[in-house]
């Protein structure tokens, strides 16, 4: 089968194709795509647990550490110990943080406008249903293959 002839090339390209028009608009900003999407997951009034963090964005500990270092270190967020758990610890936007995830917002509602305005109501409706469809399965499938035995496993 051709690359071009399979679902996840597609879904591949076009996310990095959005990729990049995010990250050329992010660094107008002086931030990544990345950096806008961590702060857009953080809540502006509660904060947000640092644990729920990466599975908001799929990020894996290892990388979400840094990502959280560096967002510190450049004074877009801080980190609040519970006062009744210290093992918990609340991750808050700073003023500058808030500007910048103001910046990222403006960036998705733009693009989200752009393909509302290019592409019909009727087709994005077919795609978030096949999307959503996809993604069942692949949760699915998932849950499959970590219930399987490892000699057991097969990509039906």
């Amino acid at each position: 089968m051709k690359k071009e002839k399979t679902v996840d090339f597609h879904i591949k390209w076009g996310w990095h194709a959005i990729s990049r028009m995010y990250n050329a608009y992010a660094a107008r900003f002086d931030i990544t795509m990345a950096i806008g999407y961590v702060l857009l997951n953080i809540d502006l009034v509660e904060g947000t647990p640092a644990t729920k963090i990466g599975p908001l964005l799929g990020m894996e500990p290892r990388s979400l550490v840094r990502m959280l270092k560096s967002l510190e270190e450049r004074g877009l967020i801080q980190r609040v110990v519970d006062g009744n758990d210290k093992r918990f610890v609340r991750i808050y936007l700073t003023e500058e943080g808030k500007a910048k995830r103001e910046m990222a917002r403006d960036g998705v509602i733009q693009f989200n406008n752009m393909v509302r305005e290019r592409i019909p109501l009727n087709k994005l409706a077919v795609f978030f249903e096949v999307m959503n469809d996809l993604n069942r399965m692949v949760e699915e499938e998932n849950a499959r293959i970590k219930a399987a035995e490892p000699e057991e496993l097969t990509l039906d």
